[in-house]
């Protein structure tokens, strides 16, 4: 039987401007769930209504997904965001330092650092706590040359054509 347990956890990152990064951490915390593993989703700088992926976590409970902001943080301003983007960060680096999970995905961890909101030097020392068998994922856009040299695998969104610009809206099921 196949080991469910990686042997050596990375550093992924998922970064760019187009659509897809938080998408493709859910895979792959679907793939580990599978095999066996255990998971949790942290989630900075997201909030409003609850997105599918929530909704589905929540109801059949293959992993854990935490949120704290209850607000829309595309609304929010970075004072009232900062409170809990630091509860969510302490919450993330005992999550990471604890070594009882084989995959932890911060999703939009690096929008947070972006915005200021979260440090370079923070992230990095989050980074460095990370137990050796931790798969650690950081999603987000604008991923620091910082970030992206510690990293084992870092790989950029590109927008090349969005339904957006021909006026489409979100669309419930597919980007939310």
């Amino acid at each position: 039987m196949a080991e469910s347990k990686p042997k050596q956890g990375l550093v992924q990152v998922y970064t760019g401007n187009g659509k897809g990064k938080t998408t493709a951490a859910l895979g792959l915390a679907v793939r580990m769930a599978g095999q066996g593993g255990r998971v949790i989703i942290i989630q900075f700088l997201k909030g409003g209504s609850p997105t599918g992926e929530q909704k589905f976590i929540e109801k059949y409970r293959p992993f854990e997904i935490i949120k704290l902001n209850r607000g829309n943080a595309l609304k929010q301003s970075l004072e009232e965001l900062k409170p809990t983007t630091e509860r969510t960060f302490a919450l993330a680096l005992a999550a990471v330092s604890r070594g009882e999970y084989d995959l932890v995905i911060l999703d939009e961890i690096l929008v947070a650092a972006a915005r200021g909101l979260v440090s370079t030097s923070e992230l990095l020392e989050l980074v460095a706590h990370k137990p050796p068998a931790v798969e650690l994922v950081l999603t987000g856009r604008a991923a620091t040359p910082e970030i992206i040299a510690r990293a084992d695998l870092v790989t950029e969104m590109r927008e090349i054509k969005h339904p957006s610009a021909k006026g489409i809206k979100a669309r419930r099921g597919i980007e939310y």
